[in-house]
């Protein structure tokens, strides 16, 4: 039998020679197995043998054997927005503390390849799969992303989503039309009668259901919010200067400015002082989200605060814990926080 040249790294081989077990079973030891498994004992004597040579496991070979990795995939559509940014380290935190580990993939803001990063996580035979978006008004794209992570659970995957529905898959839902009425509510009685919503794209059903419940709620409190003040554009910093000046160029009248994200507000809140317009002298400003990079703008934004860590988390025990067939999923509260753009009016 060939003998370990001197300096070469311990292989399976070597493992079960030295534990004095078939290579099948010290395969079922080290890689686990889904279909088989062995004693504890012979396990781990195995293990021991693989210590004292210092074998290290192939993370592919144990994906084989058991059907799955150890990793999970965390899809969000643009890194470089602070919101999806805190919930993809949020996920790494939770992933670490249980002892997983994490493959980030990126949409690149391209709402169509979501099907396609689905599948591609599918052949890394990830453990999990946690998507990270919104909802889309898209007939099309529900179906091919819905055929997509069907594929990959009929293989014993998990796939969970945060902020976003889809049927029969659990879900973290982030609770946006509670917030946008409590966001209302504050601003009505600050004082505010004339706002300015920038609505955000029109296929994009998450921003549709902020701008809508706040627009709701403010006509139950007897303010008309007209359509020309409904200015929708892209969910980005970008969007947000142009809604703004759009709104500018037009001569309309408004009192706050109501964005539905906090990046849109920080690109209205530029546009603003650009144009001469001072906030919040001339008009409040808020947005939706509470990122963190809110801290150094000034004045205080005045936004709805998402819990992007709890989110993680319960996305993370949902996929690895939760029933999977969509009756697990979770509705998170979200909480408005007053801040100094938006001061009372007299």
């Amino acid at each position: 039998m060939a003998r370990r040249q001197r300096g070469s790294s311990p292989t399976l081989s070597d493992v079960a020679r030295h534990a004095g077990v078939s290579l099948a079973t010290a395969s079922r030891a080290i890689n686990g197995s889904s279909t088989r498994t062995v004693g504890e004992d012979l396990a781990e004597r195995v293990r021991e043998a693989a210590r004292e040579l210092g074998y290290a496991p192939d993370a592919n070979a144990q994906a084989m054997a058991r059907g799955a990795t150890q990793t999970i995939g965390v899809v969000v559509h643009d890194l470089t927005d602070p919101y999806f940014a805190a919930i993809a380290d949020g996920m790494a935190t939770a992933a670490r503390e249980g002892r997983l580990f994490m493959t980030l993939a990126t949409t690149g803001n391209n709402i169509d390849a979501l099907s396609d990063v689905v599948s591609s996580l599918d052949s890394m035979r990830v453990r999990a799969i946690i998507l990270v978006g919104a909802r889309w008004k898209d007939d099309d794209l529900a179906d091919t992303l819905g055929a997509a992570a069907g594929r990959y659970i009929n293989r014993g995957g998990r796939l969970v989503t945060i902020g976003m529905e889809l049927p029969g898959m659990d879900g973290v839902i982030v609770d946006n039309a509670k917030g946008s009425a409590q966001l209302a509510e504050h601003l009505f009685t600050l004082g505010y009668r004339r706002p300015l919503v920038l609505v955000g794209p029109v296929r994009h059903s998450t921003a549709a259901a902020r701008s809508s419940a706040f627009v709701d709620r403010m006509a139950e409190l007897g303010v008309e919010v007209d359509e020309s003040h409904q200015i929708s554009s892209d969910l980005t910093r970008g969007g947000g200067e142009v809604a703004m000046r759009l709104a500018l160029e037009s001569g309309l009248d408004f009192d706050v400015v109501v964005a539905t994200s906090d990046v849109m507000a920080l690109g209205a809140l530029h546009e603003a002082r650009r144009s001469g317009v001072r906030i919040p002298e001339d008009a409040g400003l808020t947005g939706f989200g509470d990122i963190t990079s809110l801290r150094d703008v000034q004045p205080g934004l005045t936004t709805v605060r998402v819990p992007t860590d709890r989110l993680a988390t319960l996305a993370l025990d949902l996929a690895l814990n939760g029933p999977g067939d969509g009756t697990g999923s979770q509705v998170v509260s979200v909480t408005p926080v007053v801040r100094d753009s938006t001061p009372p009016r007299t």
